[in-house]
């Protein structure tokens, strides 16, 4: 592990997410390999909070991932590309995640998080059982009458970049024809 003054020096006395100067501590990133020498960042208390408590999480806090997910930092990249990817449900973060590059290593070292994620997680599958992802495109496998609306969404419509409902399994969101709606997974295939 970095020693604490290593890492104030390498960050500037800020936190190497969101660059807060107050309440700085030390976390070690988990699951890292053992040939990275730098396993540790500083980061503020309400980062710390938010990456060990999901339901802290405060999407707009995480923005800052838009400047951080550059460093050149492998433990920093490791917890922006994990964040990055809790959050994608809320759209932008999807954005990022096609934009950020990481080395092999790295990118494993990030990945071996992902079986961190809790069991009781709400899994969404397709009418053939394929789980779905936030940013995931989706087609409509039958027309769809559209509450509240007018509108039909017809057979064979191709929904980009849905949004998962973290409460609800059966239930996505997306854009047809410019508006926003919400669909039932039992009507649609991934791509």
């Amino acid at each position: 592990m970095n020693s604490e003054k290593e890492l104030r020096k390498r960050s500037d006395n800020k936190c190497e997410l969101c660059e807060s100067t107050e309440n700085l501590c030390v976390y070690e990133v988990p699951n890292s390999p053992t040939d990275f020498a730098e396993m540790s960042i500083l980061i503020c208390n309400i980062c710390s909070e938010q990456i060990a408590d999901p339901e802290k999480v405060k999407p707009n806090h995480w923005r800052c991932l838009n400047d951080s997910m550059w460093s050149t930092v492998p433990a920093v990249q490791v917890v922006a590309w994990r964040m990055l990817n809790r959050l994608k449900a809320e759209g932008w973060p999807q954005d990022l995640l096609d934009m950020m590059y990481l080395e092999d290593e790295t990118k494993e070292w990030a990945r071996s998080g992902e079986a961190e994620v809790k069991a009781d997680a709400v899994v969404h599958r397709d009418s053939n059982g394929v789980i779905l992802e936030a940013g995931d495109s989706v087609v409509l496998i039958k027309d769809l009458k559209v509450k509240g609306s007018s509108m039909v969404a017809k057979q064979g419509t191709v929904v980009r970049r849905i949004s998962l409902d973290h409460e609800n399994e059966k239930y996505i969101e997306g854009k047809v024809d410019g508006q926003q709606i919400v669909i039932i997974t039992d009507f649609v295939k991934k791509m």
